[in-house]
């Protein structure tokens, strides 16, 4: 599923230098398949035009409360009535004022005053009338009413000064809308989720690891599919150069056993367990605390203990949904089978893993406790990971159900 696919967006924008910058995620959202109408306040029209956001979006631009649509209903009931989301980008300090208080005295606020939609607010303004008491003091009350509201970067403004308040990058600002839009409509909405990622390095000195070329994508592009299925996300990450997904939970780690306690704390309240991450399977017995120098032709011998089995110390959890992932070099099926009885799973991914890690696409077979094997082509990994996301959702409501007798409605 597209969680952006069909819903009603209402896109306001303010009076801010920033307000060029979100035509690109008018852009985005409409290619997702979203309605967007995008509402200009009177100062942002200073900024920006109409023509742009109408053709991106392909809708007129609404900036007139009183102009009434064909249809004859009144246009800010009918807007805040159908909308399934509201964002406000760039959100000066007086829209936010103006909101705190109730005031509805344009489109857009009247609007928003109308709506029983979810709100998200990304602010945009000068550093200090950011950091005013006011505008604090209206920012607390909008979230105390169950308002989004993102937190400005930090760096250099339109005006000569650097500081707390440029419009936060598009991609949060899309990451926290699809996070709102999953957890109302969701199939995963109010489930706690704990994904894996990346590899771990095992220090052999202060410089120098035992790791693996595992690059995290896959358990990157799990997470954010999930949080776009409304679950809360933990995504517990290796050592990578990702940028994580926004709405998640990142808890960052190095080492196997780091990762092992970090997986048993963070499944402590979970539902579904999905352990992408390439985990080490050994460790040097020994880290040397200072840097082994190179001598002569003189070889260097590690002595390897074994790392903790992850997935094997939480078997007897019967109250976790658990997936693991098979990344093997021969007899791929029998070896995830084997792996999945041996770990108690209820799922489990196979992949080739020469032509997987590391690689931008993936194909791999889906292998359940019921004796179900299911191929998947070659594809981006992050299609895959909606593909796998479906299957673990339809697995997961049967055991689900078979676990406390009552039926799971994704």
């Amino acid at each position: 599923m597209n969680i952006l696919e069909g819903k009603h967006i209402i896109l306001g924008v303010c009076g801010s230098i920033a307000a060029y910058k979100v035509a690109e995620l008018a852009r985005n959202l409409t290619l997702e398949g979203a309605i967007v109408d995008v509402i200009l306040t009177e100062a942002a029209e200073r900024f920006v035009g109409t023509a742009t956001f109408q053709a991106l979006t392909g809708r007129s631009v609404l900036t007139d409360m009183w102009k009434l649509p064909e249809d004859g209903v009144v246009g800010h009931v009918s807007l805040g009535g159908e909308a399934d989301a509201i964002v406000i980008a760039p959100a000066t300090a007086n829209t936010l004022a103006r909101l705190s208080a109730g005031i509805c005295d344009d489109l857009l606020t009247t609007t928003v005053l109308v709506t029983t939609a979810p709100v998200l607010c990304a602010p945009a303004m000068n550093p200090n009338m950011y950091a005013a008491a006011v505008t604090q003091a209206n920012i607390a009350a909008l979230r105390q009413r169950g308002f989004t509201l993102l937190e400005p970067d930090e760096g250099r403004m339109a005006e000569p000064m650097i500081g707390k308040g440029r419009l936060p990058a598009v991609a949060v600002i899309e990451g926290e809308l699809r996070a709102l839009l999953g957890r109302r409509t969701g199939p995963l909405r109010g489930q706690h989720v704990v994904i894996t990622a990346g590899g771990t390095h095992e220090a052999i000195d202060p410089v120098r690891y035992v790791g693996n070329r595992s690059s995290g994508v896959m358990g990157y592009a799990l997470a954010s599919v999930a949080r776009d299925y409304g679950a809360d996300v933990t995504l517990i990450s290796g050592p990578t150069a990702l940028q994580p997904p926004t709405a998640v939970r990142l808890i960052q780690v190095e080492s196997a056993l780091e990762m092992h306690d970090a997986v048993h704390t963070a499944c402590a309240n979970a539902a579904i367990l999905i352990m992408n991450a390439a985990v080490a399977d050994y460790r040097p017995a020994q880290v040397v605390e200072q840097k082994i120098k190179k001598s002569g032709d003189t070889g260097l011998t590690l002595q390897l203990i074994p790392n903790p089995d992850i997935l094997g110390t939480l078997a007897q959890r019967q109250d976790v949904f658990k997936v693991g992932f098979a990344a093997e070099t021969q007899d791929l099926l029998a070896n995830a089978t084997a792996k999945m009885a041996r770990k108690g799973l209820q799922m489990i991914i196979a992949n080739d893993a020469v032509a997987s890690i590391g690689q931008p696409e993936i194909a791999v077979t889906v292998l359940d406790a019921q004796g179900a094997v299911v191929p998947l082509p070659r594809q981006p990994k992050q299609q895959m990971a909606v593909a796998v996301l479906d299957m673990i959702v339809q697995n997961y409501c049967g055991w689900y159900a078979g676990l406390s007798g009552v039926s799971y409605e994704a």
